[in-house]
């Protein structure tokens, strides 16, 4: 059978170790520490993100990178996004060329706009034999940790690369397509969780199911809008990847984003709410980072302009929410028609001092 490595053991890493060594994939599980990893290996869980459900028999942790990588067919990133260079930098010396790079995290890093497949490639450069695959749609670890069934996308510039990772990666209960637009398949795993966000604060405000669903629609819009000035397929946002994951995560009780959006909508500060969340909720920075790429790209953003300004500018979520509940009056998918068609990203430079378009409007 198949070596995988999981690097990250929080509940999506540990979990997706856990879907591989129930199909009979050689796990090992990479933590930060030797101390973290002997209490994985001794009480066969992680008590801390994903407890109750135990290690099956072919995972194991391991504080080495060294051991983890070693004769791995696949090593699968599964860290939070504003860590992903520094965790790819470690895994350079230890990987060997035939292996798999696949990312299963979801944000964009701060300060470059970048998805997590770029900066891994951008930091691997030299030692990858084959293009990084990227891993998404609407997976809520404590399910696929149950054993119910859960579909996701492998995603690859070369599909022969994303049909041997399809392969490697796919069992009973964890269903795989794959998909040659990395772009929007990342996008989409990325951009929902600031959707999921405002859902919360529409569930906190007990907006209705008729403004939720009507927020969610507008939100997707403008996310498909950004994907095509970036050069996605706009179909991809329509799928498992777009679509199919901003349904689970702003309906899961489990959503850590939606739990985000709640807790503002009820008068927590996000700085309390962080504080007393164990998990990282990628929406937060992933708001700020889609507010300076879409500013400098010229895409307008009402949604995601208005949750920044609830995170970042303290305007409070009823007010946002009553702002975006009045939009002008254009047609409904003026937005994705709009868009400009970027034939290349923007340089550093340029976008950082442009404008924030989006946020032109006041709330």
């Amino acid at each position: 059978m198949p070596n995988v490595a999981v690097v990250g053991s929080a509940s999506w890493g540990t979990c997706l170790g856990m879907v591989l060594a129930r199909k009979g994939v050689h796990v090992k599980l990479w933590t930060r520490t030797e101390e973290e990893a002997k209490r994985f290996n001794k009480e066969r869980e992680n008590s801390k993100f994903l407890p109750g459900y135990r290690f099956p028999r072919r995972m194991a942790a391991t504080g080495s990178m060294d051991e983890a990588l070693d004769g791995a067919d696949a090593v699968v990133m599964a860290v939070p996004a504003q860590t992903m260079r520094q965790n790819a930098r470690m895994l350079k010396e230890h990987l060997r060329s035939s292996t798999f790079v696949v990312n299963a995290a979801k944000g964009l890093e701060l300060g470059t706009g970048k998805r997590m497949s770029q900066v891994i490639e951008e930091e691997l450069n030299g030692t990858l034999g084959s293009p990084v695959c990227v891993v998404s749609g609407p997976n809520i670890a404590q399910e696929a940790a149950q054993g119910l069934h859960s579909v996701a996308v492998v995603a690859s510039r070369d599909m022969r690369v994303a049909e041997k990772v399809q392969h490697l990666l796919m069992t009973k209960s964890f269903c795989l397509y794959t998909s040659s637009d990395i772009v929007g398949v990342e996008l989409g795993g990325t951009l929902k969780n600031i959707v999921a966000m405002g859902t919360g604060i529409a569930d906190g405000l007990g907006y209705g199911e008729n403004a939720k669903a009507a927020f969610i629609t507008r939100a997707l819009t403008e996310v498909t809008a950004l994907g095509v000035a970036m050069r996605a397929d706009p179909l991809t946002f329509a799928g498992l990847a777009g679509l199919g994951d901003m349904i689970a995560t702003c309906f899961s009780p489990y959503s850590r984003n939606r739990h985000v959006g709640r807790e503002l909508a009820t008068g927590h500060s996000l700085k309390e709410i962080t504080a007393s969340m164990p998990h990282v909720a990628e929406g937060i920075t992933t708001c700020q980072a889609t507010v300076n790429l879409a500013g400098g790209m010229g895409v307008d953003m009402p949604v995601t302009g208005a949750l920044y300004k609830v995170l970042y500018e303290g305007v409070a979520p009823k007010q946002a929410v009553a702002h975006l509940l009045k939009p002008p009056a254009k047609p409904e998918l003026a937005m994705i028609k709009e868009a400009p068609r970027c034939v290349a990203y923007p340089a550093q430079k340029r976008w950082q001092k442009l404008p924030l378009g989006l946020l032109s409007q006041p709330v």
